[in-house]
């Protein structure tokens, strides 16, 4: 099913992001992962395609094992860096005879030291998105940045790119992860005044670890609130009890979206399933 049509029929529930597993390992706890959070009904699950689509062999391969999984709505990345249209034609044309209906259309990050090739089929993800909808065979999601991706030089800039690529085909959109709710909640308010209506998920990130949770910020400039990463810094030296603290931190704030009205979900689970089951349990969405 197309995930347009099950946001717009569903009023509530969540989703799940995974990363493709990379050996036999990682690979039985991600088959683990899927089979505890299936139990979850989730809204639909997406598969993450790695940084300059240096994983796209290992997506492919975890596609194919959610595909095992009748009862979920799958949802491919694709980032269009570094690749061109008969790169990108094969492998929609392979989820297609699959039966996946849905892609998530990404620039993806710049391979180190490299720069926008103006002769490129794709430089950017609106590229990626008006292909695919040519195609006609997909729901297309995209990324929104209630902080504003990194390399804008403005919000008011990021903002019109974020409705360009909505203008261009993209059929709802997936944020950025934040800790300040008052980022997505006031890019929201903007986002309704400026006529978008496609449905727009926020993306929650448990914050478990301060030093992982950092170097994630810095590298898409999100702002940790101060008062919770100086809890979570004092417990550095007991990682049960800052997980603890980031856990209950992530409930509260995912409480806080939904007493706002915000009651579809997006959960980057970093393959981590026991974090995010404590997380929905102590959840009144589903």
């Amino acid at each position: 099913m197309r995930i347009k049509e099950i946001l717009q029929r569903t009023d509530k529930g969540v989703s799940f992001e995974f990363f493709p597993p990379r050996n036999d390992k990682s690979k039985a706890a991600f088959c683990e992962t899927v089979e505890i959070l299936s139990a979850y009904n989730p809204l639909y699950v997406s598969m993450t395609y790695g940084a300059g689509g240096s994983a796209q062999d290992f997506t492919e391969a975890a596609v194919d094992t959610l595909l095992g999984y009748p009862s979920l709505t799958i949802m491919p990345h694709l980032t269009c860096i570094a690749s061109n249209k008969e790169t990108i034609r094969r492998l929609v044309d392979r989820y297609r005879n699959a039966g996946i209906e849905n892609i998530m259309a990404l620039r993806g990050d710049l391979p180190e030291e490299s720069a926008l090739n103006s002769s490129a089929d794709f430089n950017f993800a609106i590229d990626l998105i008006r292909y695919l909808k040519k195609l006609n065979n997909f729901s297309i999601g995209a990324a929104v940045y209630p902080e504003s991706h990194i390399e804008s030089e403005s919000e008011e800039f990021d903002f019109d790119y974020t409705k360009r690529k909505i203008d261009a085909g993209a059929d709802f959109c997936v944020s950025q992860m934040f800790f300040d709710n008052s980022h997505f909640l006031r890019f929201m308010d903007k986002a309704r005044k400026a006529g978008i209506s496609q449905p727009i998920l926020p993306g929650i990130l448990p914050l478990t670890n301060i030093d992982k949770a950092r170097q994630f910020s810095e590298t898409c400039r999100v702002e940790i609130p101060q008062d919770i990463a100086a809890k979570l810094d004092s417990l550095k030296f007991n990682p049960r009890d800052m997980e603890k603290a980031g856990i209950e931190f992530t409930i509260d704030q995912c409480r806080d979206l939904i007493s706002h009205g915000v009651k579809q979900l997006h959960f980057f689970t970093l393959n981590k399933p026991e974090i995010i089951t404590t997380i929905l349990d102590a959840l009144s969405i589903l």
